[in-house]
């Protein structure tokens, strides 16, 4: 991936003058006190132009780049409310949200929570930390920034079927070790999940589709628990070479989500990670950002291994996200 996303058309898009004003408006009808459910109905007949973009990204999330980048949302000319309402009714025009808690959240307030070390609400997301290269379970992930950090907090995305064919290439050994299941603890937070431990593989190829799915620190607890085999030195070896060939910066795209801009990614062919970044004193300046997990009605059938985390495998099935809280 590297450079070469930035050559094509549907990597950067850029809101025209015409969207811009439709989301403005639409902003007004928001603030008027619509209920949202109505809003989505009229979603098409009140944003034509956006809409259409949004059906075109649909397309090439899964059969182009897998990346989008949309810049020029006016989140200065809208309430907070009022972008994040029109984020998500955007979002479900061109997939179904699905849950990223045990509540039921379908948007994701991304940002520094300050949760100190073993606090069971903690993850990645909620730091300035430094993330590793991974994918989240869902087959689009896609973010809404409001606001920049001070500084740091760059993402950078890789294409995970480059990273594949490296490795297959250069250790067709590794490469077989990473499409063989590996172990995954439930994350702190997904307690609504009845299974402690489930298994599936980095990647794997099904009906001829490429689909990768990554999160090590999930893999390292498990391995860690002794409740599982113990890890052998070629899936150590695997996973630390995926990591050390994303951070190449021949390998990577490395950019800052400013203000107003969208990112998309399908999660099946590409990975990502966040740099660490420093805050403003000031709350209202503080990095936020919102996040929304998506099921694609066009996406890929997966290899039956990921029904554990993902539910239904079948292509265009709704799938992903976590299980609720039992009532």
């Amino acid at each position: 991936m590297g450079t070469e996303l930035l050559q094509r058309p549907d990597w950067h898009q850029e809101l025209t003058a015409s969207e811009i004003a439709e989301c403005v408006a639409f902003g007004s009808e928001i603030e008027s006190g619509k209920e949202l459910a109505d809003l989505n109905r009229e979603f098409v007949f009140l944003l034509p132009a956006f809409s259409a973009r949004l059906r075109s990204i649909q397309n090439s999330l899964e059969i182009g780049s897998g990346a989008t980048r949309i810049t020029g949302f006016p989140i200065d000319e809208l309430s907070h409310q009022a972008a994040e309402s029109i984020f998500l009714l955007a979002m479900k025009q061109i997939g179904t949200p699905v849950s990223q808690s045990i509540q039921g959240e379908t948007v994701f307030h991304v940002r520094d929570e300050g949760y100190k070390g073993g606090d069971p609400r903690a993850r990645g997301p909620s730091s300035k930390n430094r993330l590793t290269f991974h994918s989240d379970r869902c087959d689009v992930i896609s973010f809404l920034c409001l606001q920049d950090a001070k500084s740091g907090g760059d993402n950078q995305i890789v294409s995970s079927i480059a990273i594949f064919k490296h490795i297959e290439r250069e250790r067709p050994d590794l490469a077989k070790v990473l499409m063989e299941p590996f172990w995954y603890q439930r994350h702190n937070v997904d307690t609504g999940n009845q299974n402690a431990f489930y298994q599936q593989p980095v990647f794997s190829v099904y009906e001829d589709r490429f689909a990768s799915s990554l999160l090590r620190v999930l893999i390292d607890r498990a391995y860690q628990s002794r409740e599982v085999l113990e890890m052998t030195p070629l899936q150590r070896e695997g996973l630390d070479w995926i990591e050390e060939l994303a951070s190449r910066p021949e390998m990577h795209l490395e950019f800052r989500q400013q203000r107003g801009d969208i990112l998309l990614l399908n999660n099946f062919v590409t990975l990502h990670r966040r740099t660490a970044f420093e805050d403003y004193q000031n709350g209202d300046r503080r990095r936020h950002l919102l996040r929304v997990w998506l099921s694609m009605p066009n996406s890929r059938a997966l290899d039956p291994l990921f029904a554990a985390s993902y539910g239904n495998t079948a292509a265009g099935a709704v799938r992903g996200g976590m299980r609720l809280a039992a009532s």
